[in-house]
């Protein structure tokens, strides 16, 4: 499958936000996180210690508007005990949905699902030594599901294309399920949330090789600031469970563990 994700994908943001009338914002979130953890798999530092202590400060937006809905992060991570450039480095990801039932004025709910979506995302890491870009372009159907229990419960299905200047092969296919759930615990929350991107099959082009892999990332949070008499959702402490099969694609093996498997301790403020 020859599919040129990048100007589409970037074609879909543009125009979702260049009319005024149609970008009528609805509702928004931002929150700056702070994660501590060590035993990463693969990025480590610069000679790969499987012990190094990796903490990220992550900011994230999300927000509701006419014609759907968009979410966003950075990741700003460092390593201990790495200096320079070697011991740091970015991630990010810009994810607009465009809702059908919204932008053609109809009700397409029908038994679970509420709505119908696509969904383009842009991942962006820091790049490579000779300046290649590390950029992924992502694009397909998603729905919003009504599920008992759940605040919020997403299934988003992508095709993936990295970027034509890193050599790696389109082809693979992903589907990232995102939920939330919130628990009252005596006067105050636990707020369970999270995603997984599952690629579910492997692609081997022009000699590169990236296998399919499993994330899953969920968080379990305390709302502090509730329980402290301060409005609900503003503050949380809690830990993000980080597991990670054939990380980036990069296939597991007795001389290179990929595998990550990995406790973060979290503290999570928002503010709107």
């Amino acid at each position: 499958m020859n599919v040129k994700l990048a100007p589409l994908s970037l074609a879909l943001a543009g125009s979702l936000l260049a009319a005024p009338a149609f970008a009528e914002m609805h509702w928004q979130n931002n929150s700056l996180t702070y994660l501590y953890g060590k035993n990463f798999s693969v990025d480590s530092g610069e000679d790969g210690r499987e012990a190094a202590i990796q903490q990220t400060i992550t900011f994230e937006h999300a927000s509701g508007w006419s014609w759907g809905d968009m979410f966003l992060f950075v990741d700003h991570k460092w390593f201990n005990g790495h200096s320079g450039k070697d011991g740091r480095t970015y991630y990010g990801e810009f994810s607009p949905r465009l809702s059908l039932g919204k932008v053609t004025g109809k009700d397409l709910s029908f038994g679970p699902i509420k709505d119908v979506l696509i969904s383009a995302t842009y991942e962006r890491g820091e790049s490579q030594a000779d300046g290649t870009p590390n950029q992924v372009y992502l694009l397909g159907p998603a729905v919003d599901l009504a599920v008992p229990g759940f605040d919020r419960f997403a299934v988003n299905t992508y095709y993936r294309k990295p970027d034509g200047a890193t050599g790696k092969p389109g082809g693979q296919w992903q589907i990232t399920p995102t939920w939330a759930m919130t628990i009252p615990v005596g006067k105050s929350d636990i707020l369970f949330d999270g995603y997984i991107d599952w690629v579910v099959n492997d692609k081997t082009s022009g000699g590169t090789e990236l296998k399919k892999n499993f994330h899953f990332n969920p968080q379990v949070k305390y709302d502090l600031g509730k329980a402290l008499n301060q409005k609900a959702g503003m503050l949380y402490v809690g830990i993000e469970y980080d597991y990670w099969t054939n990380k980036y694609g990069i296939e597991d093996s007795g001389a290179f563990n990929t595998d990550n498997n990995v406790v973060n301790f979290i503290v999570k403020a928002h503010y709107f």
